[in-house]
């Protein structure tokens, strides 16, 4: 089945990148349509089912908000991506209410964009998954995605994800408050769970115990490492507000065991390993018999010289030893410069008598 994406900007450069963008997912179903102006997106609903309209909100004659009121009057069905350079939290919240499923600030981040494209028209998302996915289905013991939905429940949270060290969602319970940064979220936390690992191996702890929390957002995140392959994402309101934080902390604690369990069940856990900073020797170099070769330092010095360090060896034979102490200095300098005249212009005796310019006296 055909699903239609309007797609609509005044920068001709933007409509380019979110085409490109939609043909990275490689569905031929999906058929996008440009429009560089409002009224033109009208003329292209007017033509054609949309399934999904992707806007900017500030266009020429109208905004994204009242062009999503507009083509919902004739497809009461499509879904609305809105794209923004404004960073203000009120307008943000204002496009929410109106309905739009996702809102990304400019610059837009692609990978978001694909999981909301994929979201909006019930395809089967391969950026970010559904709920009730599982590490083994095959797994006979309680499901993880069960253990989430559990915790999810009893402490009122809006989610609780279980993430792989290579940013992938192994199972969750519910959605961030606003799910169209999920992939951002997901991706910054994968690698602090990554720097975590280095800096407790560092630290030669026998457990990976580090705790994240965010506070005073959309939401309040907590993010705890499992092991060294898996972290725990609980968000949700007022989660890390002073009388709380203990509560929850001690809740998602116990959620941890349970999750280590159920991954040691289906041996899908990761332990943390130590790395010791003591130097390993390097094993001695072997011969073609496979016979303990000798050391580099026994090989350097046998091996003969360069020809061009042999060169420098002999010209510094015949180089002149520089003095070793000041008496020495004066005594070469006075052979080397004694007979020069200081003055360059006047010439000596023996220079005279050289070039014939003295008269010889034994001639007299």
């Amino acid at each position: 089945m055909e699903n239609a994406v309007l797609l609509v900007d005044d920068n001709r450069d933007i409509l380019k990148l979110l085409k490109n963008t939609l043909d990275t997912l490689k569905r031929p179903e999906i058929k996008a349509f440009e429009a560089p102006s409002g009224e033109e997106a009208l003329l292209e609903a007017a033509r054609r089912k949309i399934d999904l309209l992707i806007t900017d909100y500030k266009l020429p004659g109208m905004t994204g908000v009242e062009l999503m009121h507009k083509i919902r009057a004739k497809h009461p069905e499509v879904k609305v991506i809105l794209i923004s350079g404004m960073s203000d939290k009120k307008a943000r919240e204002e496009m929410i209410g109106a309905g739009a499923m996702a809102i990304f600030d400019k610059p837009i981040p692609l990978a978001d964009f694909l999981d909301a494209v994929e979201r909006g028209l019930g395809l089967v998302q391969t950026i970010f998954p559904p709920e009730q996915v599982d590490v083994k289905t095959e797994a006979r013991h309680v499901r993880l995605s069960d253990l989430l939905a559990n915790f999810r429940q009893d402490f009122n949270t809006q989610a609780v994800f279980l993430i792989s060290e290579r940013g992938r969602v192994q199972a969750r319970a519910g959605s961030l408050k606003d799910s169209s940064l999920e992939v951002s979220i997901v991706s910054a936390l994968t690698a602090i769970h990554q720097a975590s690992i280095k800096v407790s191996r560092n630290n030669h702890q026998e457990a990976l115990d580090s705790y994240h929390v965010f506070q005073a957002g959309d939401s309040d995140l907590l993010f705890i490492p499992v092991d060294s392959l898996y972290a725990l994402l609980v968000a949700g309101d007022g989660l890390a507000n002073q009388e709380n934080i203990f509560n929850t902390i001690t809740g998602v604690l116990a959620l941890r065991r349970e999750v280590q369990k159920t991954l040691r069940n289906i041996g899908a856990t990761g332990e943390l390993r130590s790395i010791s900073p003591k130097t390993v020797p390097l094993p001695p170099r072997q011969n073609a018999e496979g016979k303990p070769g000798k050391s580099q330092t026994a090989r350097l010095k046998e091996s003969p010289p360069a020809p061009e360090m042999e060169a420098l060896l002999e010209a510094s034979k015949t180089k002149p030893k520089p003095p070793t102490n000041l008496d020495d200095f004066w005594d070469q300098a006075a052979e080397q410069h004694g007979k020069k005249p200081a003055n360059a212009k006047v010439i000596s005796l023996e220079q005279a008598k050289e070039m014939g310019l003295f008269p010889d006296q034994d001639k007299k």
